[in-house]
């Protein structure tokens, strides 16, 4: 799991996110989640990459809780046992991408 948090006081828009995953070859796909939203644990054969627009969201990934808010990106590599929830009462809206090896 690779975490980049967001310092810079300024948050990246959608579409600066979106230039973002366009620069490293991505393809992408924006994915929102509702207040309270939980997504149990699963994995898949791709590495999942994340970067959040509006919202916050918490990953548990093999045990690791980590809570990303607006800016800060996780790569969940392929076949890595992870789960999220949506804490707060406000929609997490998010740019994703899957990238098969």
């Amino acid at each position: 799991m690779i975490v980049r948090r967001w310092l810079a006081p300024l948050v990246p828009n959608k579409e600066q996110i979106e230039n973002m995953f366009e620069k490293d070859d991505l393809e992408y796909f924006e994915e929102n989640f509702p207040p309270g939203a939980k997504i149990n644990k699963h994995r898949h054969p791709f590495d999942e990459i994340r970067m959040i627009v509006k919202g916050e969201i918490l990953y548990n990934v093999s045990g690791n809780k980590i809570l990303l808010r607006p800016g800060d990106k996780i790569v969940v590599p392929s076949n890595t046992l992870h789960s999220k929830t949506v804490l707060k009462d406000e929609t997490c809206y998010s740019i994703c991408s899957y990238e098969a090896h």
